[in-house]
């Protein structure tokens, strides 16, 4: 009796689950087939978040911290509160990071074609299904990108994808190194330079290459055959914006051109980019800069093909998931040939410039560079750079140690000194939130007045 008993315990609890099985599965797989709707909770859990309100001053996200069963708003810079509605009126202009959150509204506009949901189930293995670690789709939309916006040429190009263009800055170095030779090339860039050069360069402590400096120190000395250089080349340049081009010539030198800002909203565009190595990323494109994403048009073989090997060795090449969030968000800057995202980022930078620079106007102790109008191919007429950053100089003799004149004033930049410049000037970031910009605002014209007040009370 009790094996029976058992028996029927056993045949009970078989049934219980199968069902259990059947009816929570119902909804995803039936009859060999998905029902439409299985992804509905996850985009009711994304909806609730995006529609917690936060004042206009601060988001709420999906992976943020929650508070009795709600998400929690994460504020911008100087305001606070469970809604992100109360100002600190003490606070300081932080406006020192790179931060291209200048875009985030334009994503808010575009909600429903920018969004991603990811199964749970989505590119699990390590490859494509043609044994590599790039989307060959992505790669196509690369390309269809630069056609359209006329910045680079990509016939006869390689591409490789990185974390951002920061990966891909050390990966080329490599590939470009010499690795048989008895000396180290040396790595050099024009002052003012981005300072993840040199400190990623020094970083990495490789035998094959070495920092050296500005260019201006090596130009008498690149028709030594035992010395080879690395250049990089940025354009637009970070702090300035200018459109650099290579210093140093010869067999001997191999430039890197890191454009990450070669972009509508940034600089006119007279023509596309046509170097053997150029390095974008999707962060000054899209403002993404989370995503880490970033790719290089390569025209050299074995340099792709090193570069290739460096990125399978140091993380088996970028997340899928990264990867088709970029093919997600390409495909919406690519529609309408892309004038609706970049009109929008140049009317927000141009905006922003034309307040800084009339807030400057008067100022006999601060100045920023000037941007001169040129002809972009893109939108078809005469532009006025609008640069990522200000590169401010203090005037003065009493003010060279620009940075604390500012932190004293309520502005925190990023000292020149780390760019190879003098300390007398001062980058600071025009990309982040309207919030950031318009407390850089109030604070540079409270600057700029009490200069007045300085001389009616002599």
């Amino acid at each position: 009796m009790g094996k029976i008993q058992s028996c029927m315990y056993v045949v009970c609890l078989l049934c219980s689950v199968t069902l259990n099985i059947l009816f929570v599965g119902r909804d995803v797989y039936v009859g060999g087939k998905w029902e439409v709707g299985w992804s509905r909770r996850a985009a009711e859990e994304a909806e609730a978040v995006a529609a917690v309100s936060c004042s206009g001053h601060g988001r709420a996200f999906l992976d943020g911290l929650v508070v009795d069963g709600s998400p929690v708003c994460e504020c911008n810079t100087c305001f606070g509160g469970p809604d992100c509605s109360q100002f600190s009126a003490s606070c300081v202009a932080d406006v020192d990071s790179g931060d291209p959150l200048f875009l985030e509204p334009f994503w808010m506009q575009h909600a429903a074609s920018s969004a991603v949901l990811v199964a749970g189930w989505h590119r699990m293995s390590y490859s494509f299904n043609d044994h590599s670690s790039i989307s060959q789709e992505l790669v196509k939309l690369i390309r269809k990108l630069h056609a359209i916006v006329g910045n680079a040429n990509t016939t006869g190009r390689f591409i490789v994808f990185g974390a951002g263009s920061t990966q891909l800055l050390n990966a080329a170095v490599h590939a470009l190194s010499p690795h048989n030779s008895s000396a180290p090339a040396k790595v050099v860039a024009t002052i003012p330079f981005y300072p993840v050069y040199k400190s990623q360069t020094d970083f990495f402590r490789s035998v094959d290459f070495q920092f050296a400096g500005d260019t201006s120190l090596w130009k008498n000395s690149t028709s030594d055959p035992t010395s080879n250089f690395i250049e990089f080349v940025t354009a637009p340049n970070n702090p300035d914006g200018k459109l650099n081009k290579a210093v140093l010539q010869g067999p001997n030198v191999k430039p890197i051109y890191d454009h990450a800002y070669y972009w509508p909203h940034f600089t006119p565009i007279p023509a596309p980019a046509d170097e053997d190595l150029m390095i974008f990323t999707i962060s000054k494109l899209t403002g993404h800069a989370g995503s880490r994403f970033g790719w290089a048009l390569i025209k050299d073989k074995d340099v792709y093909e090193t570069m290739l090997d460096y990125m399978s060795l140091n993380t088996l090449g970028v997340s899928r998931d990264t990867q088709l969030r970029a093919f997600k968000l390409l495909k919406v800057v690519t529609q309408g040939r892309g004038r609706e995202i970049f009109k929008f980022g140049y009317k927000t930078m141009k905006d922003r410039w034309e307040k800084l620079n009339k807030a400057l106007l008067m100022s006999r102790r601060f100045s920023v560079q000037e941007n001169s109008p040129q002809y972009c191919t893109f939108f078809g007429k005469v532009k006025r750079p609008s640069p990522a950053y200000a590169w401010l100089k203090c005037e003065k003799e009493e003010d060279k140690e620009c940075y604390g004149v500012l932190k004293k004033a309520g502005i925190i930049g990023r000292n020149g000194t780390l760019f190879g410049a003098n300390s007398s000037y001062v980058r600071l970031s025009l990309i982040k939130t309207q919030d950031d910009f318009d407390i850089l605002l109030h604070q540079i014209n409270k600057l700029v007045s009490e200069e007045d007040g300085g001389k009616s009370s002599m």
